[in-house]
């Protein structure tokens, strides 16, 4: 694999055994052609999941497989594979294979694209017709909606997995379990811009979800209580210069 590598796609999955090895074919098709690699973080999967994608390594040259010990969550997942990834541009999708990679080129050229923002660091999708149950679309509407009062921060879907990000602001934003929902607020908080564009959104075809309306309300709740505290307490740069 070329040392120039202009984008790392990290997909985080846990217990994706049947959607793990077909998105990251699908990965791979969508960007045959590009300098790119293909990380996979496997949050301690208890099902074949590890397996289907080892046995993928001599068919994808560019595909990387981290494996955590231990369950650590999404959030912690994306930053592991963001930490080891080589290229300036991160861009990520769910492991269930519910988002669209054909997305992703578009968001890349959106976020890269010449006359953008001096600081657009990330442009990230907006589901426009979600394959989720009715209840389940109900639950993130509500959140979202709560969410954008409290934090103002342009997304009407914090839940959507397709994004494209800078990788050095990736990495300056601080690390807690969730704060994948919470990108835009902690860029827009960092001093930097987010865009979002309509992204396609697909069927789950195998496994069951990891999140659950309860679940995640009771979660949110804490969590917008710890990002409303950290908006207030950044203090950005505005850029540094070296004389």
């Amino acid at each position: 694999m070329a040392e120039a590598v202009e984008l790392s796609v990290v997909v985080p999955v846990h217990n994706e055994v049947g959607n793990a090895a077909v998105l990251a074919r699908e990965i791979a098709e969508v960007m045959e052609g590009r300098a790119f690699e293909l990380i996979f973080v496997n949050d301690a999967s208890t099902d074949d999941t590890l397996d289907e994608l080892v046995a993928l390594k001599p068919e994808i040259p560019q595909l990387r497989i981290l494996s955590h010990r231990k369950n650590a969550g999404q959030s912690r997942a994306l930053r592991t594979g963001v930490k080891a990834a080589r290229a300036p541009v991160i861009g990520t999708v769910d492991g269930d294979g519910q988002n669209d990679p054909a997305d992703l080129p578009k968001l890349y050229r959106q976020l890269t694209r010449a006359g953008a923002p001096e600081k657009l660091a990330m442009v990230m999708g907006r589901r426009a017709s979600r394959k989720d149950t009715a209840w389940k679309r109900f639950g993130s509407r509500f959140a979202n909606s709560i969410r954008q009062k409290l934090l103002n921060d342009g997304s009407d879907d914090s839940g959507c997995g397709t994004k494209v990000v800078k990788r050095d602001v990736f990495l300056e934003l601080p690390y807690f379990d969730h704060m994948h929902r919470y990108m835009p607020a902690m860029i827009r908080a960092d001093g930097y811009e987010a865009e979002f564009v309509d992204v396609n959104h697909r069927d789950r075809e195998h496994g069951i979800s990891k999140y659950n309306n309860f679940g995640r309300l009771a979660a949110a709740a804490s969590d917008l209580r710890g990002v409303t505290w950290l908006m207030k307490r950044r203090r950005p740069t505005g850029g540094v210069d070296e004389m």
